[in-house]
Formats: structure tokens, C-alpha cells, sequence
């Protein structure tokens, strides 16, 4: 996210803080960089207008021009304006005194209406709720199958009508069935229009009408740039947004649409998208997006992810283990599978202060499952005893694992590395890994 924001941003940020006195003309230099920079981004032309004259009258004051560290200052205006332009605080799901409350999700075609949905829905179950999902999208083939197959990976129920090609039917009945099952979170996928067809607009005015949604979520997708800010603007005018979600982030290295939309429509980004797995969805923090688009990292969404992750009575297992010398290859291979569930691994070492800064940071997936491959490959007794990997055992792992005797051995290596490292910090609070070790 923000990969191509963020590197000209630290561009133009490194000269300012090489600086010991800052004049107009250099805040007048930086600023016309951070423009060109937000206009490549595909931000909104009025909003980066009004942002630059923001970040310039607040530069200009006696607080920076007279600081001991004038860079610095500049840099947390700068932060302040994209909190400001972003929303400035999470802003939850509004829930309904009088169960169900009711979510429904608008929006174009293919921009993940009904992935969001089950994602929104997974999110809702894990909180202790019960989650009904509606499929009311009767336009798209096989829209109705997907929703279902999603429901039964996350365990929540889909109401379905195969024969009703009226919406307002189908979530007339919905409504009924939440009732009675007593589920307190309704979601409605909608089918997905183009803003310029009248007769499906009306149609979707017709079920916001008869639903009367206590939140109606506009679900875009974040790598169309302006076209998705000027898409939401004309939802927001025609049928009435409370929220959106921008999809695809993950993909999106520009960041336009982030940095447009909340100040176009004037309505919260309550989650964003990052990732196609189930479970790739977060809550929108301003403070944090652009604490990661100026390079700063985002080390409490980290910990969150991290917590969904890691079991807190398996933590406690392992750090028994770690203290007893019993670390063995089962208790790797299982905190690699919880590391890489957490996403992509260049998306979370990003988050990690200061690594954004780190050149050419990527890390091999293949890594991680080559890895796996080898301790898959091993005997129970292998596992829980390194010791007596010999020669024979290891060309056999390798053949068994489709790697070479070369990278058992390395995996053995590292393993062997990682026993000491816990070993030696026994009873500490902080544990470093070894520097050949993959994550």
C-alpha cells in the first residue's frame, strides 16, 4: 500500500531534516514536490490543492521556521493534515438498539461487494454476534452459489431465494428470517450497477426504502483511482452513503482513491481490503495509514494481527516449551503457519518502524513453504530429536521435501541457531533471532 507515495514523500522529507534552519523557499521547494507527488498518486486535484495551502500556512509559522529541528516539525504537520484528510479517527459500524441492524452493501460490478460481505460478516461472528448474510444480488450468475460457499467457510448462515427476482421480496423475507432465528447482524449484498443506469438505481432505492439500513456501506475498488471517488460521490447523491470500504489495497501502490474519497463525499472509510483470503480485512485508522505512507510504520496493527493469530494458551504452551529446552521442529513449522496467516510477509514487515527504509526489502513465500516441505518430510522421532539427522536421513528428507540436501541442511542450521538464540534468553522479555533465520 501507498509503495509509491511513501518513497517520494521520505524523498522530499530526507532533504528538510538535513537542514538546520528551514526558510520560506525551501518549505516552498518540499511542498511543490509533496503536489507533484500526490497528483501522480491520482489524488483528487481540489483536495491536493487545499492540502498544500494547509501544510504551507502551519510550515510558515515562528513554531517551525524557529525549531531546533524544522524538518521534523514539518513532517508531523504533514501527518496531522493526512489524519485530517483521512477522517482523523476509526469510525465503527453503527449498530441498532432494536436488533437487527442492518448493513447494506451498494456499489459497482467486480468491485468485491459480496467477498466484503463475508468478510464484514467473518468479522461480526468473531465478536460474539450473529451474522445473517442476504444474497441479493439476482442479476450476476452464480452470485448466490459464491455467497453461500462463503457463508460455510466462515460459518454463517445465507438467506437465498432462487426463484424471486424481486429484492425487495427477498429481503422482506430476510428480515423475517432474522427475526425469528434471532440474528442481530443482517448483511445485504446487493447487486452491482453503474451509477448511470436509472432503472437499477431506482431498484436499489426501492430496497433501501423498504429495508431502511442503519448502515448502507458504498464497497469500491481502490485501484480505480478517481474513477472510484467520483463513483462514490454519485452513490452518496443518488441513494445515500454512510460508509465506505476501499478493496484491493494491497494492490494499490498509489493510494489516490485513500486520499480522495472521505474528503470528496464527506463520508468514513470504516475498513479497507488487503488481501482475497477471508480474514484480509481491517478497520480504517487515519492515524495509522499515514503513519505508514510517511514511512513510520504500523506496529499497532501489527500486534492486532498478530493477537487474531496467535492462541493465547498456545503462547503460553510455547513459551513453557522455550523455557524447558523442548523446542522441537513441530513448534516451528507451526509458528511459520501462523506468521504467514497473518498476510503477505513485505506487508508486515512494513508496518515494522523503519523497515519501509530498508532497500529492496522482499521476502520469498517460497522460503516459508520450502521450509514447511522439509519438516513435513521428517519422522515424528526426526522432529523432536535433530540430532540423529544424519547424512542418509537428510538426502532422504531432501528427496521426500523436493529440495536439495543443501537446504535441509540450511533449515537444520537455522533451527539449531534459533534453539540457542531461546536457550540464551531464557527467562528475558525480548528474544532476537538469528540474522540468517527468514522472518
Amino acid at each position: 500500500m501507498f509503495e509509491n507515495i511513501s518513497e517520494k514523500l521520505e524523498s522530499v522529507f530526507k532533504k528538510l531534516k538535513g537542514k538546520g534552519l528551514i526558510r520560506e523557499d525551501d518549505i516552498d521547494v518540499a511542498l511543490k514536490e509533496v503536489r507533484l507527488a500526490l497528483l501522480e498518486a491520482d489524488v483528487n486535484f481540489k483536495v491536493v490543492k487545499d492540502f498544500i495551502q494547509k501544510i504551507r500556512e502551519k510550515a510558515l509559522g515562528r513554531e517551525v521556521l524557529e525549531s531546533l529541528t524544522p524538518g521534523q516539525q514539518v513532517i508531523k504537520i504533514v501527518h496531522g493534515e493526512i489524519c485530517t484528510l483521512l477522517g482523523n479517527s476509526h469510525t465503527r459500524i453503527t449498530l441498532s438498539p432494536n436488533p437487527p441492524t442492518i448493513i447494506m452493501m451498494v456499489g459497482l460490478h467486480g468491485s468485491g461487494k459480496t467477498t466484503t460481505s463475508a468478510k464484514i460478516a467473518r468479522m461480526f461472528r468473531k465478536e460474539g454476534r450473529r451474522p445473517l448474510l442476504v444474497a441479493c444480488d439476482l442479476q450476476r450468475p452464480a452470485a448466490i452459489d459464491q455467497l453461500i460457499t462463503l457463508g460455510s467457510q466462515i460459518g454463517v448462515p445465507v438467506y437465498a431465494s432462487r426463484d424471486s427476482k424481486d429484492p425487495v421480496a427477498v429481503t422482506a423475507e430476510a428480515l423475517k428470517k432474522a427475526r425469528i432465528d434471532a440474528h442481530d447482524i443482517m448483511i445485504v449484498d446487493t447487486a452491482g450497477r453503474l451509477h448511470v443506469d436509472e432503472s437499477l438505481m431506482a431498484e436499489l432505492k426501492s430496497v433501501k426504502n423498504s429495508l431502511d439500513p442503519k448502515e448502507t456501506l458504498f464497497v469500491a475498488d481502490a485501484m480505480t483511482g478517481q474513477d472510484a471517488v467520483t463513483v462514490a460521490r454519485q452513490f452518496n447523491e443518488q441513494i445515500g452513503i454512510d460508509g465506505i470500504v476501499l478493496t484491493k489495497m494491497d494492490g494499490d501502490a498509489r493510494g489516490g482513491a485513500a486520499l480522495s474519497i472521505r474528503e470528496i463525499t464527506q463520508k468514513p472509510i470504516k475498513f479497507i481490503g488487503v488481501g482475497e483470503k477471508i480474514d484480509m480485512l481491517e478497520p480504517f485508522h487515519p492515524d495509522r495509514i499515514a503513519s505508514r505512507i510517511l514511512g513510520m510504520g504500523d506496529i499497532l496493527t501489527l500486534i492486532e494481527q498478530a493477537q487474531q493469530s496467535f492462541d493465547q494458551k498456545e503462547a503460553e504452551t510455547l513459551q513453557k516449551r522455550i523455557l524447558d529446552d523442548s523446542f522441537t521442529f513441530d513448534d516451528l513449522r507451526e509458528q511459520l503457519k501462523k506468521i504467514r496467516s497473518m498476510g503477505p510477509l513485505d506487508a508486515l514487515l512494513g508496518m515494522i518502524p523503519g523497515m519501509s527504509k530498508v532497500k529492496n526489502l522482499k521476502v520469498d513465500e517460497k522460503d516459508f513453504a520450502k521450509i514447511e516441505a522439509i519438516i513435513s518430510s521428517m519422522t515424528r522421532k526426526e522432529r523432536t530429536n535433530h540430532n540423529i539427522l544424519n547424512g542418509s536421513r537428510r538426502k532422504r528428507i531432501a528427496i521426500g521435501s523436493g529440495t536439495t540436501v543443501a537446504d535441509v541442511n540450511r533449515v537444520i542450521k537455522q533451527y539449531v541457531e534459533l534453539r540457542k538464540m531461546l536457550k540464551m534468553f531464557k527467562g528475558k522479555k525480548g528474544l532476537t533471532l538469528p540474522r540468517s533465520f527468514p522472518f
